[in-house]
């Protein structure tokens, strides 16, 4: 699949008007603050988990820098009206096709990532394991190698950064390649298995981290092309309006409730689910005998949240606009039922 379908859509009028016949503010409101909130609160956690920062509620202990959270929250829902107020003019399909075209580049930007961090973590792991290092390096570096938080710091954070680099200049998404990849690797377990009777658990691990990234990553873009699964007795009967008026409803209530919890259970705080792994540079219980990624997959949860509440919101915009009657409203498959 490719982001082709964004720029089809926005070449036929999924941008347009560009001129809403009446401001949607409290709508545009609700989603913009939603994600303002996020980007507040990712940065809040970094600030307090990696650089140390007090936590937001440490502002009643009289902490005085625990008063930078709430300076970032503050901003993120003042900047979000300010938006909201000075585009007025924009249509809410306009909104959800810009929102849209940029959860479609972090779903670039991760797949890519995965890639390139899966082929050279495989690659150190078997080095490793089979004490290769030291024919390529000094015994020290090679130890090193040998340290997950080394690993993660000067291989994988870069491999991530290049991941989205690369997706700056692609348009295609990557889920066949994916699938393509996951099924060479796991053809390459069962010829090694069988033929040369040679296993190691960095095999299994990079399938793994190859097919959870493909199954969380895909989600949000699926929500796009409407081919989740919806299992519904009455919602097939309704017109156009009502049926706005359900995705709309459901997005809040169901779609972003959902994805808010995940995101503030996991980022909650230093031993939440998604914290802990991160800041540990978790691995698994085979140890340097498998990749170093465990923590790249305590990662994923937060992924799949954090895209499928930025579509959520693109969809709430479009859910009002069909509410609403706007024109423009694209044109796709319909869900499985």
């Amino acid at each position: 699949m490719t982001t082709q379908s964004l720029q089809d859509n926005a070449a036929s009028g999924m941008g347009a008007p560009d001129i809403a016949p009446q401001p949607a503010n409290f709508v545009r409101s609700v989603g913009w603050i939603s994600l303002f909130l996020l980007m507040a609160l990712l940065l809040n956690n970094v600030l307090v988990f990696a650089a140390g920062f007090p936590d937001f509620f440490s502002i009643f202990s009289g902490a005085p820098k625990s008063a930078l959270s709430i300076a970032i929250f503050g901003a993120a829902v003042v900047a979000a009206i300010a938006l909201v107020l000075t585009t007025q003019s924009r249509s809410l399909r306009d909104d959800a096709l810009r929102i849209a075209r940029f959860n479609a580049y972090l779903i670039r930007g991760f797949f890519f990532a995965v890639l390139f961090v899966g082929l050279v973590d495989v690659a150190i792991a078997f080095m490793r394991v089979e004490n290769l290092l030291i024919n390529f390096m000094s015994i020290d570096t090679a130890r090193a190698f040998g340290r997950a938080s080394f690993v993660g710091m000067n291989v994988h954070i870069p491999l991530v950064v290049l991941g989205f680099v690369v997706a700056l200049f692609s348009r295609t998404i990557g889920f066949t390649w994916l699938a393509l990849m996951i099924v060479v690797a796991e053809l390459l377990i069962v010829i090694t298995r069988f033929l040369f009777s040679y296993e190691q658990a960095l095999m299994g691990d990079l399938v793994r981290y190859w097919y959870a990234a493909l199954f969380l990553f895909a989600s949000a873009h699926t929500l796009f092309e409407n081919g989740h699964v919806r299992v519904d007795v009455l919602y097939a009967g309704l017109n156009g309006r009502r049926k706005g008026a359900v995705n709309g409803i459901g997005t809040i209530l169901l779609g972003m409730t959902t994805m808010w919890t995940i995101i503030l259970i996991g980022f909650g705080h230093s031993r939440a689910i998604i914290n802990s792994p991160l800041l540990n540079f978790e691995i698994s219980q085979t140890g340097s005998a498998g990749m170093y990624i465990k923590y790249h997959m305590a990662a994923y949860l937060g992924i799949f949240a954090i895209t499928m509440l930025i579509q959520f919101v693109s969809y709430l915009f479009e859910a009002y606009a069909d509410y609403r009657g706007e024109p423009g409203a694209r044109e796709i498959a319909p869900a499985a039922h």
